[in-house]
């Protein structure tokens, strides 16, 4: 299949952090690993009973329980990603060629929420996070390229990622767009804010729910270490984010640079592209912005970690690419 064609902005990235440059954290950590048949499970969820739940490269959704096989509860059809729990035990999965769905764990049933807006088709639908209203917010990574391509949107920096909002009612409204690869997103602890990870961006963005700024957009965290994929609210009160990758100093040379030296790296064979370095990333940052936890290391079955949930003090990972999901204590 041809390679959908990119048109570069240019972009002068902030200078990548010293951490950026770092291969592990202070802190020492060993993630234990539950081995999964299937790959890829790019987000995990917690219920209140503590079951994992996760969405595979094929479509399965798996719940994990303690000393128990993985278990398939239902199959989406296509390639879900982010994932999370109603008030009323299902599932609310981000399927990126299926759109924004919800999965009964119990049958197995899969309802399409939203596939499309003004008639067209929502190409990355990545993760998203409920509110108590029952409202979900979910993030349309970019208008321009599904989820097989999405190093062509870090290579254009076009910035058509957007958060949308679906109300009880099923009505669908903008909430942000121009975000530069929208990636993960969650609710504070409070539900006045929003925090959205802008992969492209190397940031978090706070969006405000309520109070005097409502409607207003700020930088909550920016130039990362790393590449924000997932961000999700701890029960630690803990707003955490998954970096699936350092910064890549190839891409920080290029951005600023003439667009037709990244249509040629988009052009080349993906053998030939600059690669991720393997590591496992997560931080954790608290409702000013600050850093809390920043916790790094490598692990033989675990790397490209997209997705992180901390529940009752174990923190559990994702990955975009293994064929396992992690877990520590915190």
């Amino acid at each position: 299949m041809p390679k959908t064609p990119i048109n570069p902005v240019v972009w002068q990235p902030p200078s990548a952090p010293t951490r950026a440059r770092q291969r592990s954290s202070l802190r020492r950590f060993d993630p234990s690993i539950v081995r999964l048949p299937g790959c890829g499970p790019e987000d995990v969820v917690v219920d209140s009973n503590g079951a994992v739940y996760v969405g595979v490269q094929d479509g399965r959704i798996l719940r994990l329980s303690e000393d128990l096989p993985p278990e398939q509860v239902a199959d989406t059809g296509g390639r879900p990603l982010g994932i999370e729990i109603a008030p009323d035990g299902t599932l609310i999965v981000c399927d990126c060629t299926r759109g924004l769905l919800r999965v009964d764990p119990t049958s197995g049933s899969v309802e399409v929420l939203v596939d499309e807006i003004a008639g067209i088709r929502i190409k990355f639908c990545n993760n998203s996070t409920i509110a108590r209203d029952g409202s979900i917010y979910f993030t349309d990574s970019s208008t321009h390229f599904g989820q097989p391509e999405y190093v062509a949107d870090l290579l254009e920096h076009s910035g058509t990622g957007r958060v949308l909002r679906r109300d009880q009612s099923g009505a669908v409204e903008l909430v942000a767009d121009g975000l530069d690869f929208a990636n993960g997103i969650t609710l504070s602890p409070a539900q006045d804010f929003l925090v959205v990870a802008e992969t492209g961006g190397y940031r978090l963005q706070r969006i405000w729910l309520s109070g005097p700024r409502c409607g207003e957009r700020e930088i909550f965290v920016d130039n990362l270490p790393g590449l924000p994929d997932n961000v999700s609210t701890g029960s630690d009160g803990l707003i955490w984010v998954a970096l699936p990758s350092p910064r890549n100093r190839t891409l920080d040379f290029l951005l600023p640079r003439r667009p037709i030296l990244r249509k040629i790296v988009w052009a080349l064979p993906e053998s030939l592209r600059p690669r991720d370095t393997p590591t496992v990333w997560v931080q954790a940052y608290d409702l000013t912005g600050r850093l809390v936890h920043d916790l790094q290391t490598t692990h033989p079955e675990l790397r490209m970690v997209s997705g992180v949930r901390e529940s009752a003090g174990t923190v559990w990972l994702g990955s975009l690419e293994s064929s396992a999901v992690g877990f520590f204590a915190l």
